[in-house]
């Protein structure tokens, strides 16, 4: 259970409550980014072609799960299937509509909770509402895992990498800059990086980037 009211919680109950991603018939949406055919069916494509080259199945660790429209259709395809978000509510709704033997839903502030272990950890449009400092304290326990798949929105074209934000839904994308673990203030260490997905929405919305980090 997350210990302290971190003001990143905060902020997400209010995205939740306040709808302020938007909303349908659910009780909780987590955007068009987890919704939109355009962006979901390819993501959904490509991690299930990942997933489903492992014998025996992975154990993921979906670290941001959001209303868990993209998560419901991996689970199959895995040993276990963790699905962690901060917000406390919407854990408690994923849990009583989505079951499955292999699924568990923790509510953790990833930023400042232990969470728990896997091969690989899915953060899908995670980062990029977080504050350099806890995407460090993050990337800080990324390396417990074998394979990490991240995405994130980056703008169009050439953009200074990493600018500062204060945690809640924007994004950097307001100040022309996108997440680069590579770079400053992060240098993610791993032994290998694989672009899995581009989807290119315009030149003024950008591009949502997947890619596998190997450990």
């Amino acid at each position: 259970m997350i210990k302290t009211p971190w003001p990143t919680k905060k902020a997400m109950d209010q995205v939740y409550a306040m709808k302020l991603w938007g909303e349908n018939n659910s009780d909780f949406y987590s955007g068009d980014g987890s919704h939109s055919p355009i962006i979901v069916d390819p993501y959904i494509d490509v991690l299930t072609s990942f997933l489903t080259s492992f014998s025996p199945p992975l154990v993921v660790c979906d670290l941001g799960c959001g209303d868990f429209n993209v998560g419901k259709d991996l689970v199959k395809y895995t040993k276990k299937y963790i699905a962690i978000d901060i917000v406390s509510d919407l854990i408690k709704y994923n849990s009583e509509v989505f079951k499955a033997d292999n699924l568990e839903f923790h509510c953790l502030d990833i930023a400042y909770d232990d969470f728990p272990s896997g091969d690989c950890a899915i953060l899908r449009q995670v980062l990029q509402h977080l504050s350099n400092a806890e995407i460090q304290r993050i990337v800080s326990n990324l390396c417990a895992f074998k394979y990490v798949v991240l995405t994130e929105h980056i703008p169009s074209g050439d953009f200074i990498s990493n600018k500062d934000i204060i945690s809640g839904q924007g994004t950097r994308l307001k100040k022309q800059s996108g997440l680069n673990l590579f770079h400053p203030p992060f240098s993610f260490k791993v032994k290998e990086s694989k672009q899995l997905l581009s989807v290119v929405l315009d030149d003024e919305n950008g591009a949502i980037v997947t890619t596998l980090y190997i450990a």
